[in-house]
This record gives C-alpha cells, sequence and structure tokens, in this order.
C-alpha cells in the first residue's frame, strides 16, 4: 500500500515542524511506499527534498509537486512564460519546453504558481499573453496556505487574478486535478491513503485517485469544520494517525 503525503499543514508549517511527523514518516517508510505530493511549486524538486531532509525525513526521489503535474500538460518545444519560480522552470524545461521573458514572444503557454514577488506588472505581463492567444495553466488552485503567522494567499487567489484579467478558465494541474493523479497512480500504483490537511484539495485528490482519505487538523482544517468529502479517518496529527495503526 502507498501512502501519499501532503507537505504543508501536515509535516509542517512554514519552516516550522509539526511534532512527531518526522518519526511518523520514518516508521511509514519502514513498512509501505510514501510519497510526497504539495501544491507548492516554486521549490526545485532538490530543495524540496533537502527541506524534508533538514526536517529528519529523507524523500530522495520520493517528491511530486504541482509544477511536475502542470509541465504534463504542455508539449516539448512549446515557448512557456512563467509566472511562479524556479521550480515551474526546472519542470517545463524537464519536460523539454523553453522558458520565456518576453510575454510578447509568441508565447505558446503561461504557467501560474505561488510567488510572493507578484504584483500589478506580473498580472499585467501574463494576461496579456493569454489574451494574444497562450493557453493557461495553474500549478494549483489553493486559495490559501497555512504559515506560522495564519493563512496566507496562496498560488490560486494569484491564477484567479490572471485568469479574470485575461477573461479564460484556466487548466489547472494539481491536485486534485487529474494531471497529478496520472504523475503519482504512474508511480505507486491504484491503491493507498492520502493525508492531507484540506478536505477540498487532498480529500478530493484521495476521491480522484480511489484511495482512502485520511484528515489531519494540523493545517488549515480544526475539529470543529464539516469536512467535504467526509474523510475515511481523522486523526490530530500524522503522529497520532500512525500510532493508530500498532
Amino acid at each position: 500500500m502507498a501512502w501519499v503525503l501532503d507537505l504543508d499543514g501536515v509535516i509542517w508549517i512554514g519552516d516550522e515542524p509539526i511534532a512527531g511527523a518526522a518519526e511518523a514518516v520514518a516508521a511509514l517508510q519502514r513498512r509501505d511506499e510514501v510519497v510526497f505530493v504539495t501544491n507548492m511549486s516554486r521549490l526545485v524538486l532538490a530543495d524540496q527534498e533537502a527541506k524534508l531532509a533538514r526536517h529528519g525525513i529523507e524523500a530522495t526521489g520520493q517528491v511530486v509537486t504541482s509544477a511536475t503535474a502542470a509541465a504534463r500538460l504542455i508539449e516539448p518545444g512549446e515557448r512557456v512564460f512563467v509566472l511562479g519560480g524556479p521550480g515551474i522552470d526546472e519542470a517545463v524545461e524537464a519536460r523539454g519546453g523553453e522558458v520565456v521573458d518576453d510575454h510578447t514572444s509568441g508565447v505558446d503557454v503561461v504557467i501560474v504558481g505561488f510567488d510572493p514577488a507578484f504584483d500589478f506588472d506580473w498580472l499585467r505581463r501574463s494576461a496579456a499573453a493569454v489574451r494574444a492567444g497562450a493557453r493557461l495553466i495553474g500549478t494549483n488552485h489553493d486559495p490559501t496556505y497555512p504559515t506560522p503567522e495564519g493563512l496566507w494567499p496562496g498560488g490560486g487567489a494569484i491564477l484567479a487574478a490572471v485568469a479574470t484579467a485575461a477573461g479564460v478558465e484556466p487548466l489547472v494541474a494539481g491536485k486534485p486535478n487529474q494531471a497529478v493523479v496520472d504523475e503519482v497512480i504512474a508511480r505507486v500504483g491504484t491503491s493507498g491513503i492520502v493525508v492531507g490537511d484540506r478536505p477540498d484539495t487532498d480529500g478530493a485528490f484521495a476521491r480522484a485517485l480511489g484511495f482512502d482519505f485520511a484528515l489531519v487538523h494540523t493545517g488549515v482544517t480544526s475539529a470543529d469544520d464539516v469536512p467535504d468529502p467526509v474523510p475515511d479517518i481523522v486523526a490530530a496529527s500524522l503522529a497520532s494517525l500512525v500510532a493508530s495503526l500498532d
């Protein structure tokens, strides 16, 4: 059986580790296959793996991001204008696409992800490329993500601004959409458990995969919320979930 683990809200909050998460992951890795799937697209894979290593988790070759999923939706040789950082650049180039800085130079695709440097100029250039004929792909549509200071605007908020300015509906790659579903099934097969803190993202992702959904209360969703879809398992944390398996 495979375990598909979210990162933000399950393993850490921002850069702060969630108590017991590293030990819980190690216990799962001793018994089953583990893959980490995140809608955060900004970091390159090596940096995602290094961050996990700093939290005491070995994850080499075990990370899937919404950037890698988004790259599945482009064709080799296409010219791609990126709003979202080096993780998307890396995924596009690995797919055989060409990352371009000039939004007026025959752009085929605009990919939008989370970027703290997002401003009006980025919005103007991205929307202009889409209005000129480029396809709009979003790495994810999460409106927020958890930080130690509370919820911050997520990549979905940025994507919504670009889509509104361009007057189009984007194709979204990350959880719970088909591109990342295909990526995960190709890696781990058709049986497993998704552990996450967002029913609308992680829960829907589990349903799309045909996996069980384990909801933890260490991120966006509290014990007082009414989750939809209804999780198969509810736990206070990843640590308590894994402890209940023994």
